[in-house]
């Protein structure tokens, strides 16, 4: 992704941001060509973050047998996972990549069954019981746990920022083509570096406020 992104139209204030990282598990990662290059933008939006006092989440996806056997076998995407008995729960390969877990500060983990990081977790109680009302994504897959994540937070009147350079998608032009016309429409679409400006700015409000 080469295109270059605005920085947020409105400052980011730390105590009502969240950074939400989605999927980066090995098991996942292991289907992208640039995995590495992803994890490193990765760890530059956490010690962003982590600088910031911005909260970190992370969210996996991982079932256990009980939650395999409950899949609907109308179900296009989960169903070929429950009869294969992929993405199990407790296996060392579904966990978030260690780089990421050694990054953070103590990042609150949720675990769904789905695909938004709504669908099936805590995650919006506990957001609302901390405060948060603007999320700042990265993760895979754009097509996938992204773009229903954006939607299900823009239903729920989060603000939304989407990392364009630490989200990736099995096929560019699908995740080109999201960045670009459909994302905007609910999210502010930024790359890591502007990111990293912002999430300055709000530790020191004086160096000059993105918006202002």
């Amino acid at each position: 992704m080469t295109a270059q992104f605005h920085t947020p139209t409105r400052a980011l204030t730390p105590g009502r941001t969240a950074l939400l990282l989605l999927d980066l598990q090995h098991s996942l990662l292991d289907t992208l060509p640039d995995a590495d290059g992803l994890l490193e933008r990765a760890q530059r939006t956490q010690r962003a973050a982590l600088a910031a006092d911005i909260r970190e989440v992370h969210v996996r996806v991982a079932f256990t047998p009980e939650d395999h056997a409950a899949v609907p076998a109308h179900n296009k995407a989960f169903a070929p996972l429950a009869r294969s008995g992929a993405l199990g729960e407790g296996e060392p390969a579904n966990d978030f990549h260690q780089v990421l877990r050694a990054t953070g500060n103590a990042p609150h983990t949720v675990t769904k069954t789905r695909v938004s990081a709504f669908s099936t977790t805590s995650l919006d109680p506990f957001l609302r019981e901390q405060g948060i009302d603007t999320l700042v994504l990265g993760g895979i897959f754009t097509s996938g746990a992204i773009l229903s994540t954006v939607r299900d937070a823009a239903d729920r009147d989060y603000r939304l920022l989407v990392l364009s350079d630490a989200c990736a998608d099995l096929d560019p032009q699908v995740h080109r083509t999201l960045l670009e016309s459909v994302l905007p429409t609910q999210a502010d679409v930024l790359d890591v570096t502007a990111f990293e400006a912002a999430a300055a700015a709000a530790r020191n409000p004086g160096s000059g406020r993105p918006g202002h």
